[in-house]
């Protein structure tokens, strides 16, 4: 049996609790989540500890442990990414393949460092959004699309990485600019491409379905509402990488999406202009 070891900001929380079960399962019991690492324990929530006595996992008290006794490495904190990095360095520097969970960095440099770290010590890593493993986008015409319109839940800050993330795996990394349309309540963001193609990703609260609406330049047209396991479909791929580390995301779809998600946050304290990304 292959070990995994996660590596979290703190171990109580959503993909740190559905992920174990969901691998060992997927994996017909060839690999399980076998360590833990917590920076903090997190006020009203399970101490580390605690969680991974419940969850029968063993809790080490440094990274560098974790990365020594797994075969694979899970980098969790997927809500406060801005630990990614620091989380990251030693795992990047292990050669062990290593998936990073979203949002995989707050920045395009920080994005860059990581890969850069990877590449230099031959670590197989990527990252994605589940999403990204929706059926409803596997099999879909790229060529030709000339315009998105994608809605879902959340806020920019944490959820619009499972929107940006399908586009730019639809649309491709030449973006140029990005432009805040949303309000206080509603966040949205305008992405255009090098060659006038657009994109807009629109949040409207936790009821709102991921769906999406593609327009392509024959004049055909197509709607998607997100409705398949993508979680399921991400595992697969998931284990996938650990068998094969064989990344499957490419490097420059991640950078793309880290530098979009970066200057649109930017762009959200200037409403109405276009922001030049680099």
């Amino acid at each position: 049996m292959k070990k995994i070891g996660f590596i979290d900001y703190f171990l109580d929380e959503w993909h740190a609790e559905k992920y174990p079960g969901w691998i060992e399962r997927a994996s017909r019991g060839s690999m399980k989540v076998a360590y833990a690492y917590g920076k903090s324990n997190m006020e009203g929530k399970l101490s580390n500890a605690d969680w991974s006595e419940k969850k029968g996992i063993q809790l080490l008290d440094s990274i560098e442990a974790v990365v020594e006794q797994s075969d694979y490495l899970v980098v969790l904190s997927p809500d406060h990414p801005e630990y990614h990095e620091e989380l990251s360095l030693i795992p990047l520097g292990s050669g062990k393949p290593t998936y990073i969970d979203k949002t995989f960095a707050r920045n395009r440099a920080a994005a860059l460092r990581m890969f850069e770290l990877a590449d230099k010590h031959g670590t197989p890593m990527y990252s994605t959004s589940a999403l990204r493993f929706a059926s409803e986008y596997i099999g879909l015409e790229k060529q030709g699309i000339e315009s998105i319109c994608s809605l879902g839940p959340g806020q920019f800050e944490n959820y619009s990485i499972h929107q940006v993330e399908p586009i730019v795996s639809l649309m491709g990394t030449d973006v140029k600019r990005v432009m805040w349309t949303g309000t206080a309540n509603t966040p949205a963001l305008l992405i255009g491409y090098a060659d006038g193609r657009q994109a807009t990703i629109n949040q409207y609260g936790w009821e709102c379905p991921f769906s999406m609406a593609l327009s392509y330049e024959a004049g055909s047209s197509k709607f998607l509402k997100i409705e398949s396991d993508f979680f399921g479909s991400f595992i697969e791929n998931l284990i996938g990488f650990f068998e094969t580390s064989k990344t499957p995301v490419p490097q420059a779809e991640t950078i793309a999406i880290a530098t979009i998600l970066e200057f649109g946050m930017k762009a959200a304290k200037t409403p109405y202009q276009w922001l030049e990304l680099p």
